[in-house]
């Protein structure tokens, strides 16, 4: 058939320099072959190198045996052809992070400001008169003095170069953990091909051109290749092409397969033409180009465009938008899925953030100005003095020190630890969740988790152990409630039930022995059919020698498996010249289509609807309410006088068939399922099972799982029943209908993608019930994509996911446990916690010192802490807490309390009232000591000193004492919830003991040893013990604060907040954004506008084409790669008519999209789901 020149890599090949000359064929040719589509490359092929088998020959590989896996000829390969690996991006390099850092515009006002300071300190008076100059100058007595003006400002620039030192250093090391993780899953994805005749799976970056690889239902093509063989291929292309309809791939009409496509239906084998950079995914990325140019060409890019551009691009906070860019950063095997809106916490983050620095803002201005008008009135007014040439730069020192203080006041009230606490918790929680088997693709997947409501869990693999065994059958009119002895069945019914499973099946599917002695068979491949070959090996058969007769060449035809036929049929020919067909599936849907059964004497006999009913109810449903997946197998006859018949119409092929057997197959529970979901429903969290099964064994498993507890009042249905429930006359969703259903519904049966997506996407945009909800959906199946894609986080399988679902999804579980799933709800629980505790401490910091500074600067005209100890207290307190309090481990305790839901405020009444109480008990400690400190401590008074005078203990006092507050009230930050023991479990993080301790050893040596630059002076050991001891009141005080109960105060406010009901309405019909917070929705009101107009005019179909036309313009974004289904996933593209139309989820064949909205009803009736890929049936 071909020449296996494979197994021996050629000895004398031509030897000149040209490696293209060792094969027969050039990258190049190749390129230009891949170029072609359709028809134009079939005529192509046919033209120069005759068939695909020529082509073949020439990279010296064959069909059947593949390479021969020789590291000699492996290297020729890459040598030749390149390796399939598509250089990232380039990181940003340190320098770059640090300049971003210095963007922020607190910290370039005072640079700034550091910078007028530092100039005029060197600028003195030469012999003028200084007394003209009023008060302004005293104090100036001593030389000394005066030169060490500069100081003050060369700490300000000295302090904001560490704050942007830590900032771009914690940057980049998030940078280089994405990398980490993303070389993760670069790495764990693993293709299958063909060497030596063996099938072996290879890491993608190993395969090269030549190789011969096995295409199946779910698979993300690695690289460009030419199809050898295929059943029923059908090819999601729109990653490439934007054309949201399937391709049918096939020898004769389109055998192209393009890298970075998902394969939605059937199977094959391909011969790899083209890998890397010189695959159409490496080529588009070529010309997106690495470089870092394109950047800001590509900002040009988006304005010019017209509205569509725009609304590629969502509008996202700084924090989003970086975390954008690190997304951009994967390398391309990935098609890059862009978030959904912004994550819960990050909306309520970016809230909170805004009402801080406006508060910040109006302080510091009015500091500003009262200050000087202070100084102005006094100088000018009282002491009635004349503004002269030679007192200029006197007064503009103070107003350059007024502006300073000004400017500490904001410092100190934008709390810039926040970014950095919620990246720094999100980091370690992602890093330890990899133990607990959670690899999180999204950061802020794991605090969302935190505040999920409603799970959506898969039956198969994830509640079950997805090891599936044939334990009941239905064969020659007995029911067996075990496995029958060989000799039980008559031999014909046995030969045939034996080829029909060994035939219609994937060949890659396969029982292999155990790896350790004494351990199970391992089952590769599809599960469900594991399981039938198990039954053949039961009856003391072997499938293997059925298969070698009739190898996957000599297949005449296949109908694979999916989701809306539910079942797979594979014809052959016969030795006579007519055609067999074996077929299996779903036993309700087989049996409809059976009008004859094999009979206990091994005869065909008429099988009527009446007998058929029998059986469902005295064979299928007592299976079913044992748990078992019932699969029927049945066969038909062409015979050769009919002429081959239509294989196109289907229908009429698989009908008339002829019923061999009925099966029962179980898929054991995981043990260690029903305890996790009692955890979920403890902690608040509904659990729902939404599954392609039959009902009644549905119902069993969720019962065992303890998902239907009895005597509840819990709704079970099946999809059809779904659908009729939910939709209106004309096949509309209605949310109104549906949120009558799913408050009661536990158990989806027999669902299609488009009812699993329909009840998540219902859920989340419900507003019924005292909070909305947040939901968690796992799915393994190339189906389960667009909900995975919906929900708030989407879980994939690691194990039997498919690239499909693990791209769509926020987190894979790598051992596709459900337990996995509730560790990852402790994570989320424990971020949202630590976020919380870093702002009780945070914002305690921030509304004392702005008080402190606002007052002391109006009162004594100087801030009683300076711009330098502002700066060191921001420093420590936001960067050494967010690191202390962000990495307290989670406890199972996090799982007792209910989720907080989307509308849950960020900031308690109880973190209200012991943010209010701390600060009243600092103030008065403060004030006190600032006021009347000289008296208590015996001491000269450092209020009212003059420009450069030096630090004075009174100040050092008050610096002090302030810091070791903070210090304690860390601790008391530690809960949140207002229990009394703040010291509980404190020695399980040796970071948070190693900070407090470390910021503590700090502050002695700032105190004792700054000096001038910190305005510091030494104190004494009895000053520095009642510093320490009025800082240890904080814990005392807190002891206080935690007795009086929360629910008197009714004056707190909460803080914070989520999207309230009464927004959600307008919102929602605006766009279907959860989280757009204030800030966002004035910029993009006039967008809005201008979208609706656009909306309106367009239809669907419009849309589509204008983002298909759009496309090679969007390609200049990697993230806009995503076709029509990103479009749906994107809150900007869903039109503001949101609810007459939407698009109509993914799975649907084209025809539905063509429609227009609100006929898809008929999808759900006719597309009926197995509830993942195992469920082949």
């Amino acid at each position: 058939m071909a020449n296996n020149t494979a197994d021996h890599p050629p000895g004398n090949s031509v030897a000149d320099g040209n490696h293209d000359g060792d094969f027969g064929v050039t990258v190049s040719d190749l390129r230009g072959l891949m170029e072609l589509r359709s028809g134009e490359a079939v005529n192509k092929i046919r033209d120069d190198y005759g068939d695909v088998q020529g082509i073949c020959r020439r990279l010296k590989t064959s069909p059947i045996e593949g390479l021969s896996g020789n590291p000699v000829d492996l290297e020729k390969r890459h040598a030749a052809f390149g390796k399939n690996f598509i250089p990232p991006k380039k990181a940003k390099t340190f320098l770059q992070l640090v300049w971003e850092a210095l963007q922020d515009v607190t910290l370039i006002i005072l640079e700034i400001a550091a910078i007028i300071s530092l100039g005029l300190s060197f600028y003195h008076l030469e012999g003028g008169d200084s007394e003209a100059c009023g008060q302004a100058s005293g104090g100036v007595d001593d030389e000394g003095e005066a030169q060490a003006g500069w100081i003050e400002g060369a700490a300000i620039l000295f302090s904001v170069i560490i704050v942007v030192l830590v900032t771009a250093f914690n940057d980049w090391s998030k940078e280089k953990q994405f990398r980490g993780l993303q070389s993760r899953i670069e790495q764990e994805q693993k293709f299958t091909v063909i060497r030596k005749g063996q099938v072996i799976q290879i890491s993608v970056s190993e395969m090269v051109v030549g190789d011969i690889a096995q295409i199946k239902y779910g698979d993300l093509l690695p690289a460009d290749g030419i199809l050898i063989q295929g059943n029923d291929l059908k090819i999601d292309e729109s990653s490439l092409t934007g054309e949201s309809d399937h391709v049918r791939k096939s020898l004769e009409k389109d055998p192209m397969l393009l890298s970075g496509t998902h394969v939605m239906e059937g199977s094959g084998r391909m011969v790899v033409s083209a890998v890397g950079l010189n695959s159409q995914t490496g080529i588009i990325f070529t010309l997106l180009g690495a470089g870092e140019n394109d950047e800001e060409k590509k900002a040009k890019k988006t304005k010019t465009q017209d509205g569509i551009a725009l609304e590629i691009q969502p509008l996202k906070s700084e924090e989003a938008a970086e975390s954008e860019e690190k997304e951009e950063v994967k390398p391309v095997k990935k098609v890059i899925v862009p978030k959904k809106e912004k994550s819960v916490l990050q909306g309520k983050l970016t809230r909170l953030a805004v009402q801080i620095g406006k508060a910040g803002l109006i302080m510091s201005a009015v500091t500003v100005i009262i200050l000087i008008l202070y100084f102005v009135i006094d100088t000018f007014g009282i002491q009635g003095r004349s503004w002269t040439s030679e007192c200029t730069p006197i007064y503009i020192q103070y107003f350059v020190k007024f502006f300073i203080i000004g400017v500490t006041v904001l410092v100190v009230a934008v709390p810039e630890g926040l970014p950095l606490a919620v990246t720094i918790a999100l980091a370690y929680s992602v890093k330890k969740m990899m133990k607990d088997n959670n690899l999180v693709r999204h950061l802020d997947a794991c605090e969302t988790m935190g505040n999920a409501t409603a799970i959506c869990s898969d039956k198969t693999g994830t509640l079950t152990m997805n090891r599936m065994t044939v334990v009941q059958a239905y064969v020659g009119d007995t029911h067996y409630k075990t496995v029958p002895e060989p000799t039980a069945i008559k031999p014909d019914t046995l030969e045939v039930l034996v080829n029909s499973i060994s035939i219609n099946s994937a060949y890659t599917t396969k029982i292999l022995p155990p790896e350790k002695e004494g351990g199970l068979p391992r089952h590769v491949g599809n599960k469900t059919e594991c399981a039938l070959l198990g039954l053949v090996l039961d009856l003391k058969r072997d499938y293997q020698p059925i298969r070698d007769e009739v190898p996957e060449e000599k297949m005449y035809k296949v109908y694979t498996f999916n989701s809306s036929r539910k079942s797979m049929s594979t014809v052959i020919r016969n030795s006579s010249g007519g055609f067999r067909m074996y077929s299996k599936g779903a036993s309700e849907i087989i049996l409809r289509k059976c009008s004859r059964i094999l009979g206990s004497d091994g005869h065909l006999r008429v099988f009527k609807p009446k007998d058929r009913d029998e059986m469902v109810r005295k064979v299928i449903e007592p299976m079913a309410c044992d748990g078992l997946r019932t699969i029927c197998l049945a066969f038909r006859d062409f015979p050769a006088e009919g002429g081959e018949p239509n294989w196109d119409a289907e229908n009429e092929i698989v009908n008339d068939l002829t019923c061999i057997a009925v099966v029962g197959i179980e898929d054991p529970v995981r043990p260690e399922v029903p305890e996790a979901i009692a955890k979920c429903q403890r902690a608040g969290i509904t659990v729902r099972m939404v599954t392609g099964d039959n009902i009644n064994t549905a119902r069993a498993i969720a019962t065992k799982c303890g998902i239907l507890l009895p005597n509840e009042d819990f709704l079970c249905l099946e999809g059809k029943e779904f659908n009729q429930q939910i939709r209106n006359d004309k096949g509309e969703v209605e949310q109104e209908r549906l949120d009558k259903v799913w408050p009661k519904l536990r158990v989806l049966a027999r669902s299609s993608p488009t009812d699993k997506h329909t009840l998540v996407k219902g859920i989340i945009d419900s507003t019924v019930g005292e909070t909305r909800q947040v939901v968690a959906v796992t799915g393994d199946g190339t189906n389960d994509g667009p909900a995975l894609k919906k929900a708030d986080v989407g879980f994939a399988m690691g194990i039997a996911g498919t690239d499909v679902a693990k791209e769509a999804s926020d987190i894979i579980l790598t051992d596709d446990n459900f337990t996995s799933i509730v560790k990852a709800v402790m994570w989320g629980r424990n971020v949202y916690d630590s976020i919380s505790k870093f702002l009780q401490f945070q914002l305690t910091v921030n509304v004392v010192a702005v008080i402190v500074a606002f007052t002391g600067a109006c009162i004594t005209q100087d801030s009683p802490l300076k711009a330098v100890q502002m700066l060191w207290v921001n420093l420590i307190m936001d960067t050494l807490a967010s690191l202390a309090l962000a990495t307290e481990p989670p406890t199972e305790s996090l799982l007792l309390r209910r989720p907080y839901g989307r509308d849950k405020p960020l900031i308690s009444r109880t973190m209200m009232k012991n943010i209010l109480g701390h600060a009243v008990y600092q103030l008065v400690i403060i004030f006190t000591l600032l006021f009347a400190g000289e008296k208590l401590f015996d001491m000269d008074s450092g209020r009212n000193a003059p420009l450069h005078s030096p630090p004075s203990e009174h100040y050092t006092i008050v610096f002090n004492v302030f810091v070791m507050m903070q210090l304690f009230n860390e601790i008391n930050a530690r809960k949140i919830h207002g229990e009394r023991n703040v010291f509980e479990g404190i020695y399980r993080n040796p970071i948070f003991c190693s900070v407090v301790l470390g910021t503590f050893v700090l502050q002695i040596i700032i105190v004792q040893f700054g000096g001038k630059p910190f305005s510091c002076t030494a104190l004494t050991i009895d000053q520095w013990l009642w510093c320490v001891f009025i800082g240890v009141g904080e814990l005392l005080w807190g002891q206080l604060i935690s007795s009086v109960p929360t629910h008197r105060l009714k004056f707190l406010k909460e803080a914070g907040h989520g999207t309230k009901k009464e927004e959600i309405h307008e919102e929602e019909m605006a766009a279907d954004a959860d989280e757009i917070d204030h800030a966002e929705m004035e910029l993009r009101r006039g967008q809005i506008l201008w979208f609706r107009g656009l909306n309106r005019i367009q239809t669907q179909i419009k849309v589509v084409n204008a983002f298909r036309s759009s496309l090679y313009e969007g390609l200049e974004s990697p993230a806009s790669r995503n076709s029509i289904h990103s479009f749906m996933a994107h809150p900007e593209f869903v039109p503001l008519s949101e609810e007459e139309a939407r698009i109509p989820p993914i799975e649907e064949s084209g025809e539905e999209i063509q429609t227009l909205p609100g006929t898809s009803s008929s999808l759900s009736s006719s597309v009926m789901l197995g509830d993942s890929t195992s469920s082949t049936a």
